[in-house]
């Protein structure tokens, strides 16, 4: 680890984004608009390379990448994914860099990730983003922050760079991965909704846009339920936000509501379709493939 004084009234110029899947790659292309010096570094150093072309260094390791850095971004998948990438970083990091955690982990490895941060001497912010690929090409996710309110004067031109809303959720590293959980578990609870009514809707012969159209502009529609639909009736299922991922968030979200003494029935029931159409072959597509855990074997299968 090298050492380097903190400048916690100072903005931050220059960022280290570890992790370059969707969320990762979308954030990164916001800073550099946003005129930051972005260093970038992904496991698999192929999907950190496109990159150099919007004016990125992709680094050939983590610690490369934060070295000097003012802020380190962390966009991966899971704790697991945080610990290992803080791991291979940890002889570039700085006392008093700042880690800006903005994967979804849950709290528990939120508080196990806070205190690897504190070992290293990083000040550690837990910054989940709401939102999923679009939003995020566009710099308008909205991010959730815990941790110390020292850091806002650095953190600023990254938090304005990625998001269009900042929601400080208090002090205490965990409270912006619980409120996080909260916003997911309705967001699971519409994809649902919208997989379940495609379903019924096909297995009685109704046309679905029949019901698209009735509900169109009225008190029960949603941009989300006409954007998912549209997204599924034409066969387009890039992932905004994988089935995968969905079923880890779902999974997150049921071991916190065990802990806590809360009963999830319809999240419990989304896990189960989210690992139906994940064992068939649709982990990698947007996540309202879960439809497809509602379809005879045959038609649900790739």
């Amino acid at each position: 680890m090298t050492s380097a004084p903190g400048t916690p009234d100072r903005p931050a110029t220059s960022v280290a984004v570890l992790g370059t899947g969707i969320m990762g790659a979308a954030m990164a292309r916001s800073l550099l608009r946003a005129g930051l010096d972005v260093r970038v570094w992904n496991r698999t150093h192929a999907k950190a390379a496109p990159l150099a072309a919007d004016g990125a260094s992709v680094a050939d390791t983590a610690a490369d990448a934060v070295r000097g850095a003012d802020v380190v971004v962390a966009a991966l998948n899971d704790g697991m994914a945080v610990a290992a990438a803080l791991t291979a970083a940890s002889d570039g990091v700085h006392r008093g860099q700042i880690l800006l955690q903005t994967s979804t982990v849950g709290p528990d490895a939120t508080v196990e990730l806070a205190q690897r941060a504190a070992d290293l001497g990083l000040v550690y912010l837990d910054a989940p983003v709401a939102g999923t690929r679009e939003p995020a090409e566009r710099g308008l996710l909205t991010v959730l922050v815990s941790g110390p309110s020292t850091a806002r004067a650095v953190t600023g031109p990254v938090l304005d760079a990625i998001g269009q809303r900042t929601v400080w959720a208090g002090e205490e590293p965990g409270a912006a991965s619980r409120l996080k959980l909260v916003l997911n578990t309705w967001v699971i609870a519409l994809v649902g909704g919208v997989a379940e009514t495609l379903n019924l809707a096909h297995g009685l012969g109704v046309e679905p846009e029949a019901f698209l159209d009735i509900v169109r502009g009225g008190p029960l529609d949603t941009g989300y339920l006409q954007g998912k639909s549209a997204a599924l009736l034409s066969g387009d299922l890039t992932p905004s936000f994988a089935v995968t991922t969905a079923l880890k968030d779902t999974r997150l979200i049921l071991e916190a509501a065990e802990r806590s003494g809360v009963r999830l029935d319809l999240t419990a029931a989304s896990e189960a379709r989210f690992a139906r159409a994940e064992a068939a072959g649709h982990g990698d597509e947007d996540m309202i493939a879960t439809y497809y855990a509602g379809v005879p074997e045959e038609h649900g299968t790739r």
